[in-house]
């Protein structure tokens, strides 16, 4: 089950000997400063990016009807794990 809010901030909390309240706006202007530079990448390093990346239009088909349609172009954002994060995760699920 994932950490909730409340969990995580708690944890900070102890771990930094701030006050919850310090460590939550700690975290959320870590992610207000992840939105406005997510356009340029973001690295949180050990964890990963934020990445901006254009997807190319290209052809689909309605899962439905099996009619081919029309996928326009567009931004998405992506987050790309580091392989610093990918090997931890990987030894803690053993």
């Amino acid at each position: 089950m994932a950490m909730t809010k409340t969990q995580i901030l708690d944890h900070m909390a102890k771990k930094s000997g701030l006050t919850k309240k310090a460590a939550g706006e700690f975290i959320q202007e870590l992610v207000f400063l992840a939105y406005k530079e997510a356009k340029k990448s973001f690295v949180i390093p050990g964890l990963g990016k934020l990445v901006l990346v254009e997807r190319k239009a290209r052809i689909g088909r309605n899962p439905k009807t099996g009619e081919q349609i029309q996928i326009p172009a567009k931004k998405v954002v992506k987050f790309r794990i580091a392989k610093q994060a990918k090997d931890a995760i990987l030894i803690y699920k053993k």
